[in-house]
C-alpha cells in the first residue's frame, strides 16, 4: 500500500491522516497477517507503545481494523478490507497454529452462520480453528 492508498482509507473510515497513523496502516498491510501490539511495536521503532496502542484503538472505533482473540490468550489486529466505516462486512475464518503461534487469514473461508436466540443482538464474530499451519507440518519429519 503506497502512502496515497493509505491516505484515501484513513480518510474513507472518517480517520484524519497523519504520519504516525500512515506508518501504522502501512505496516498492517505489509504484514499480510494480524499482528500482536508488541510485533507491531517492533516493526515500528518511530512510534512508542502508547502512541501505536491509540492509534489501534481509534482505527478500532472507525472499522479500519479487526481486534482477534488469537487463541492463545492474546488480542491481535488486522487491517479491515470493509470499505465502511459503520460495520465489517469482510468477516472470516482464522487459523491459529499451536506450533510457532502464528494467526493465519483464511481469507476465502467465510464465517459460518450462527443463529442466536431471539432478544440477542450479535455485533461481532470472532472466529478461531487451531491445529498446525502447514508451514509447520511440513517441517515435521
Amino acid at each position: 500500500m503506497n502512502q496515497q492508498e493509505c491516505t484515501e482509507l484513513l480518510e474513507h473510515h472518517g480517520i484524519k491522516p497523519t504520519a504516525n497513523r500512515i506508518v501504522i496502516v502501512k505496516a498492517l498491510a505489509q504484514a499480510g497477517r494480524p499482528l500482536t501490539l508488541t510485533e507491531l511495536e517492533y516493526l515500528i521503532l518511530s512510534i512508542d507503545k502508547s502512541g501505536v496502542f491509540r492509534t489501534l484503538s481509534l482505527f478500532r472505533n472507525h472499522h479500519l481494523v479487526h481486534v482477534i482473540e488469537d487463541g492463545n490468550g492474546g488480542v491481535r489486529y488486522e487491517l479491515c478490507h470493509s470499505r465502511s466505516d459503520s460495520e465489517d462486512d469482510d468477516l472470516h475464518v482464522h487459523f491459529f497454529c499451536q506450533q510457532c503461534h502464528r494467526t493465519y487469514c483464511l481469507e476465502e473461508t467465510a464465517v459460518p452462520l450462527v443463529e442466536i436466540p431471539e432478544g440477542f443482538r450479535m455485533s461481532s464474530v470472532n472466529y478461531i480453528v487451531k491445529g498446525i499451519c502447514a508451514h509447520c507440518k511440513d517441517s515435521e519429519v
